[in-house]
């Protein structure tokens, strides 16, 4: 039975975060799933069509502050298996993009309490474990954020399925907002459970089919959530999970003359390597496909002489530090005016240093490790340079560790060249580079960090002078998509601040918001004349 009724999902509000405070049950809960986790291997397969699909070709998930410690093990797709998701995908859409929007959107609510309740402990602990995330930071990121993605989308959806054009006495004017011919491959990153949940459920809440490829470090954290759609409804091969090596099937998926989109977070340099790919062939393609991106950032945060010492501080240490430097956000340089500069340095230092670093298991650790040997070897690479160089000063940290865990210091650089190395290149870890500057030169500061990167991600002001804040305003208008006035340049709240950049930084489709979600709707024009002319001449053609 086929329902007559306009329905409409009311504004929500975010999702409350957690705080585990000592004697709770929440953090009892937690520190026993990860006893429990950390105690399994389990066994991941690829889900194509709704089934278990095992290839026999194995990567191995490993605990980033115990790296020996395998805790599960994935089976990776090839060719034969993106076929198969292709496949999949294109008979889902039959059905898929046919069901009422409302009876799609309550597939995602339903996941969405899904990890609200019951499985709350559970997404907090694959994401703990194997992206290497303390306790508040994976519960703003598996739980909160990811249960407000699903919320605030679906409640976007239905605002943009609203709106309608004007219909005259004659004429019934309607708008159609049709998925994409074809599916959408999502490739996503390992720093946060959330984006991986967003990138491919987006695309699926518009009647899209998908295909996500997680990354290698999230993919356990993905796997669950996989797991919660389905007990959630989402029928067979909506969206198809094949976990793989990203160079191995990128070809493969890129080749389909049925792809209708791409959905993806990760390094610029991939991006644009897809982007390429995807112009060389675009002659092949049913369609042209969506390009949407959040790639890098290289964050500033630029403090005026009248910036709070004690805010800035703080702002810097949360900023740059917080799950290890390992957000696309995080503040890496800095540049604050000499007076200011003389007021915290030794402040700065001492709360450096003063930092607890451990495995997350232990709730008391502010940073934990980084997530692998690559990303491990390349900051290093990054500290050594900044301490062989005349040209910087490591003041606190740049010591490591990895014989247990990739255990980095949060390091912090002074440099007195602006265009350092460390100042211009994304790092991607627990390092800060701070450029001081003349009090005076605050103007000719704000212009240099504005042309001293590529990048357009996020950025913030510490300034309590309002004109010194809205010189920053003008002055920074391409240098950032989110910029943050007396705050760190991290922790977007979907539904508050959407979140992205542009330049080197991505195509600024602000997640979190309906411009994402109309990037993947192909919109129908319907017009029906009430009342069609029955005669081809215009009143123009007589003459007296």
């Amino acid at each position: 039975m086929t329902s007559n009724s306009v329905f409409s999902f009311c504004r929500p509000k975010n999702e409350p975060v957690l705080e585990y405070s000592a004697g709770s049950r929440a953090k009892g809960e937690i520190k026993a799933k990860l006893a429990e986790y950390k105690s399994l291997v389990i066994d991941i397969p690829l889900i194509i069509g709704g089934k278990e699909v095992k290839t026999g070709n194995i990567g191995e998930i490993r605990i980033p502050h115990y790296h020996q410690k395998v805790i599960g093990r994935y089976h990776k797709a090839g060719k034969k298996e993106v076929a198969l998701a292709i496949e999949a995908a294109a008979e889902a859409k039959k059905a898929w993009e046919r069901i009422p929007w409302d009876r799609r959107a309550a597939v995602f609510k339903k996941a969405a309490a899904l990890i609200s309740g019951p499985y709350r402990a559970d997404m907090n602990a694959a994401t703990m474990l194997g992206q290497g995330k303390n306790i508040h930071q994976s519960e703003i990121d598996a739980i909160c954020e990811l249960v407000d993605f699903l919320e605030f989308n679906t409640y976007y959806l239905g605002e943009i399925y609203k709106d309608q054009p004007y219909s005259d006495i004659d004429v019934l004017n309607q708008l159609e907002y049709r998925p994409l011919e074809g599916f959408v491959f999502a490739a996503t990153p390992f720093n946060f459970t959330a984006i991986g949940g967003n990138l491919c459920t987006a695309p699926a809440m518009a009647g899209n089919t998908v295909l996500w490829k997680p990354a290698s470090n999230a993919v356990y954290s993905s796997y669950i959530f996989m797991r919660i759609l389905q007990e959630a409804g989402l029928p067979d091969g909506v969206i198809n999970f094949i976990p793989a090596d990203g160079a191995e099937i990128g070809g493969y998926v890129l080749d389909s003359p049925d792809l209708a989109g791409i959905h993806f977070t990760g390094s610029t340099e991939v991006f644009r390597g897809m982007w390429k790919q995807v112009g060389e062939k675009i002659a092949r393609y049913r369609t042209y496909p969506r390009i949407v991106g959040e790639t890098g950032g290289k964050d500033f945060i630029i403090a005026h002489s009248s910036a709070d010492p004690q805010e800035l501080v703080t702002a810097l240490v949360r900023g740059a530090f917080e799950y290890q430097g390992q957000k696309c956000s995080a503040a890496s340089r800095a540049y604050i005016p000499a007076t200011v500069w003389a007021g915290i340095s030794k402040q700065l230092v001492n709360t450096v240093e003063s930092i607890k670093m451990g495995p997350v298991e232990d709730f008391t650790n502010f940073v934990n490790a980084v997530i692998d040997r690559a990303a491990f070897d390349k900051i290093v690479g990054y500290i050594e340079y900044a301490k062989k160089s005349s040209q910087a000063q490591i003041i606190a940290g740049g010591e490591w560790d990895d014989s247990e865990g990739y255990y980095i210091r949060p390091t912090v650089i002074l440099t007195d060249n602006p265009k350092f190395k460390t100042m211009e290149e994304e790092i991607f870890g627990p390092v800060l580079t701070v450029y001081v500057y003349p009090d005076d030169r605050y103007v000719e500061t704000l212009r240099l960090c504005d042309q001293t990167s590529t990048y357009g991600l996020t950025g913030a002001i510490m300034a309590r002078d309002r004109a010194a804040q809205q010189k920053a305003l003008e002055l920074l208008t391409h240098a950032a998509g989110n910029f943050y006035i007396n705050d760190k340049p991290t922790g977007a709240v979907v539904g508050q601040q959407p979140f992205g950049g542009s330049r080197a930084s991505g195509t600024n489709d602000k997640a979190g918001s309906m411009w994402n979600l109309t990037r993947w709707i192909s919109p129908r024009v319907i017009k029906e004349n009430l009342s069609p002319p029955k005669d081809y001449r215009y009143p123009f053609m007589e003459e007296d």
